[in-house]
């Protein structure tokens, strides 16, 4: 990427989000000269080779801003807080700016990223990213910007074409290809990837998931599963990160 990055690690401080087992920890990164708050979740224990997991988690546009903290309070957060004592991995929590999109912020994204992993030790080739909604979109973008960086990928209920009531949201890699899902598809067909969605969501149209996968399936893709929810509306990201399948799958994935 072309931009220069710029890391600054605030100090060790705890945040507000405390809970009992591992914390989440206040941190800011610097690009193209902006500072940028974010949060780390970081596991309160560690596997035998000292290097946890990864995971990478893009917000929806309602966790959009500066605070730092809001990313935590919806989707993969919440989660993490209730299992705190054995949750295995580092889990990062960028934030990007009011009224932006991922494909706007993907400079932040890898930074705050690469941050984290080199502060508290993480295993690269078990970085996992993850995202809901304009999050969802947004797992797809920068997967497709960084497709070996990535040992596997959890999209909830994003997509790939341009959002209907907001085209400024869309993975924007993949747009002007003649059929974007297949373009998608091929470059990301080693990568294993679960998507999630809810069969009602009236936010971001179920099809926009459907189709992706059945693109992957066309493309040969190595392991690419779906799960739609048959009475979830948009919030199709509790259930999904409530399934337990999901981090046994997830955390056995390797580059």
């Amino acid at each position: 990427m072309a931009a220069a990055l710029l890391v600054a690690l605030a100090g060790c401080s705890r945040t507000d989000m405390q809970q009992d087992g591992g914390p989440f920890l206040a941190r800011e990164v610097m690009v193209d000269g902006a500072t940028h708050r974010y949060q780390v979740f970081v596991p309160k224990r560690t596997e035998a080779n000292g290097k946890p997991p990864v995971i990478l988690f893009l917000h929806g546009s309602g966790e959009r801003g500066s605070d730092g903290v809001k990313p935590t309070l919806v989707g993969l957060g919440p989660y993490v807080r209730a299992h705190a004592d054995a949750f295995p991995a580092i889990v990062v929590f960028p934030q990007a700016p009011d009224d932006q999109e991922w494909s706007d912020n993907a400079p932040l994204a890898f930074a705050a990223l690469d941050a984290a992993t080199g502060e508290f030790g993480g295993d690269p080739a078990r970085t996992y990213l993850t995202g809901i909604s304009m999050g969802g979109y947004g797992t797809w973008d920068l997967a497709l910007m960084q497709p070996q960086r990535f040992a596997a990928l959890v999209p909830v209920c994003g997509g790939i074409e341009p959002h209907p009531d907001r085209p400024t949201m869309a993975a924007r890699f993949v747009q002007g290809q003649a059929d974007p899902f297949a373009a998608a598809a091929q470059r990301l067909r080693r990568t294993p990837v679960w998507i999630f969605h809810g069969a009602k969501d009236d936010a971001v149209p179920p099809e926009q998931s459907r189709r992706m996968a059945a693109a992957l399936k066309v493309a040969g893709a190595s392991d690419a599963r779906y799960t739609e929810f048959p009475d979830a509306n948009h919030n199709s990201w509790d259930p999904a990160y409530a399934t337990p399948e999901l981090w046994i799958w997830l955390f056995a994935q390797r580059r």
